[in-house]
């Protein structure tokens, strides 16, 4: 059936119309990604503000249980100081008595009365031992009070130190929730951007070639060591930090991708730890999974910590195990604090739980 030139004229214009859709749909897909590189470029940066606050707190956390103890232990000395004053006040006083007792016989005294020689010896002997005893508690004494006025003036040093660790920890903590707060904005942004399933699987596969990267790299990183024994199946670990497992090796993360580690989930600042001995290889943001360390525990063993709210370790560091090394955290786009942790031999993904111990 042949077409009218008015049908034809229709036909062009919605061919038109379409192409017109398809070019502004792929321009709009352009400047959405192009947002989404953007917004995924500044919480790389927000994560990183986070990672060194929360750094900055936890040495100041550090600090203040340190200088919490030093008080403990001043004062617990300080107690036993003031007992042993007592004490040696109470013995002094007690020689003073016996001297003033035993000063009723005087030489003169003991002349006239024509004692022996011998029994004046001893007389002479036993002031002179008194002399020496006092003398001796003396010095004692002064030496405790000397140290005990030491003590009260450290005491004061630690206080004094202690009320500025506090106020320091109170400006971090204000800076640390600052910077929690602008990376929650930049996130909202970004989610904004990934609102369709293929938009997500996308950034996952882009995830996933970001840690291959960072796989290889420390595989190229690794250097055979004697002192590095690796990993044993028969001799179980800790797991790097307490949790309940949220999504376990093996299981599905989107479509095809699967997790080639385990997430447990853990409050946020919880301490992650070296599940064995060995020498970290890579310490920093990566696309995905955040704040990143991966440790190198030789004959091809490695073990990777991610989602961290900040390292504690950097690249190059020796470990050892049960060592803290990072602080569990929501980074790399997370909304729920956890850790991300995978054990990997010779570049192939393993099943944590081959390794760690419930």
């Amino acid at each position: 059936m042949p077409l009218h030139a008015s049908d034809l004229q229709q036909r062009q214009s919605d061919l038109k119309s379409l192409q017109s859709q398809i070019s502004k749909q792929a321009s709009d897909l352009k400047d959405t990604n192009k947002q989404r590189e953007k917004l995924v470029s500044l919480l790389k940066k927000d994560e990183q503000a986070i990672a060194a606050a929360a750094r900055k707190v936890n040495e100041t956390k550090e600090s203040l249980a340190k200088t919490d103890k030093k008080l403990a232990e001043l004062v617990q000395r300080q107690t036993k100081l003031d007992k042993l004053k007592s004490d040696q006040q109470e013995t002094l006083s007690n020689q003073l008595a016996s001297a003033y007792l035993a000063g009723n016989h005087d030489y003169s005294k003991m002349l006239l009365n024509q004692q022996s020689p011998a029994t004046i010896e001893r007389l002479l002997a036993y002031y002179q031992y008194l002399n020496n005893a006092r003398m001796a508690s003396i010095t004692e004494l002064q030496k405790t009070i000397e140290e005990l006025s030491e003590i009260q003036l450290e005491q004061k040093q630690q206080q004094a130190q202690l009320n500025k660790l506090v106020l320091t920890q109170q400006e971090q903590a204000k800076e640390l929730n600052q910077e929690q707060e602008q990376r929650q904005r930049t996130l909202t942004q970004l989610q904004k951007t990934m609102s369709s399933s293929g938009a997500k699987l996308e950034q996952l596969q882009i995830e996933e070639a970001s840690l291959k990267r960072v796989v290889e790299q420390a595989i190229t990183a690794m250097k055979s060591s004697p002192s590095m024994e690796g990993l044993s199946s028969s001799k179980k670990l800790s797991w790097p930090t307490k949790g309940r497992v949220r999504s376990g090796f093996g299981s599905r993360r989107s479509g095809q991708v699967k997790w080639k580690g385990v997430t447990l989930s853990a409050p946020e600042g919880q301490k992650i730890t070296a599940i064995a001995a060995g020498k970290v290889i890579y310490a920093d943001w990566l696309r995905g999974f955040g704040m990143v360390l991966v440790v190198d525990h030789g004959k091809g063993y490695m073990s990777l910590y991610g989602h961290a709210q900040t390292l504690l370790k950097n690249a190059g560091d020796t470990v050892n195990q049960g060592e803290s090394i990072a602080l569990v955290g929501r980074s790399g786009g997370q909304a729920q604090a956890g850790l991300y942790f995978e054990v990997r031999h010779k570049g192939q993904a393993v099943d944590p739980a081959r390794y760690c111990k419930r």
